[in-house]
């Protein structure tokens, strides 16, 4: 039987219920989001369930949404099943105030170095973790070089010329 991804959100929904919620399938990708409390429960079912198999961790990143109140970081897990070659994505939403999610390093070993790399960028701090610790900026530094909080440009510059810029 061919895994859909009508199936996965089927099995999903009946172990988890409403702790999922804005599915989705841009692309053909099932995507969902996860309640930040259940992030773990949520990855471990799909990695131990013998339909799903979802036993690797493509890639997991962060995202500044600042208008989003309260849920100002993504946090984006993209998980394949090797065997039947499906691709899926969830997300967990956590406050820029207090960003801890909970580690899949012990679940999926790649997420070590993925996981210090958001936290180097964005600040998430994912609870759990053997080594959180910078991995491309300095440890001097004291804010998330990726976060949406800094203009793009010094607006009070006065040696550019807008109309060189198409501006």
């Amino acid at each position: 039987m061919q895994l859909t991804n009508e199936r996965i959100r089927e099995r999903l929904n009946e172990k988890f219920g409403d702790v999922l919620s804005e599915w989705g399938d841009p692309y053909g990708m099932l995507t969902f989001t996860a309640q930040k409390d259940f992030n773990l429960k949520v990855l471990q079912f799909l990695f131990d369930d013998e339909e799903l198999r979802f036993r690797f961790l493509t890639d997991l990143q962060a995202v500044h949404y600042p208008k989003r109140v309260g849920e100002e970081l993504a946090v984006v897990y993209h998980l394949h099943n090797h065997i039947d070659n499906v691709r899926i994505r969830m997300k967990v939403y956590t406050p820029v105030e207090k960003p801890d999610v909970f580690s899949a390093t012990a679940l999926y070993a790649g997420a070590n170095w993925m996981e210090r790399e958001t936290y180097d960028f964005y600040g998430v701090n994912f609870v759990g973790h053997p080594n959180l610790i910078r991995v491309l900026n300095v440890e001097e530094m004291d804010y998330f070089p990726m976060r949406k909080e800094f203009p793009l440009e010094d607006q009070t510059r006065v040696d550019k010329d807008d109309e060189m810029f198409g501006r």
